[in-house]
């Protein structure tokens, strides 16, 4: 089996960045996306366990590089100074390329 290397990009952030993240993929054309709740604690506390809008998620994204840079430059630009947010990207191997 042949695996194909694309890019996962990982979002951890506040629940109230959700909408404007998923806003950005669609705007690079990027329909394909997993989120979840997620808690943890970090430089701004422990977070996730209180009011819905004290939420954090998680938003994994699998794309190909071609896109990355544009989607990691547009969310630090417009994102990272209002929201909590962190944000990496892992190289990953995928059998169908067709749907990334």
């Amino acid at each position: 089996m042949k695996l194909y290397d694309v890019k996962l990009l990982t979002i951890t952030c506040e629940i109230l960045a959700q909408k404007n993240i998923i806003d950005i993929l669609k705007k690079h054309e990027i329909s394909g996306y997993t989120t979840y709740e997620v808690e943890g604690n970090g430089s701004r506390g422990l977070r996730g366990q209180g009011l819905q809008t004290e939420k954090n998620v998680k938003v994994e994204v699998i794309m190909r590089e071609e896109k990355l840079s544009d989607v990691i430059e547009e969310i630090s630009r417009t994102l990272f100074a209002d929201f909590a947010l962190v944000l990496y990207v892992s190289d990953i191997g995928v059998v169908r390329t067709e749907k990334f």
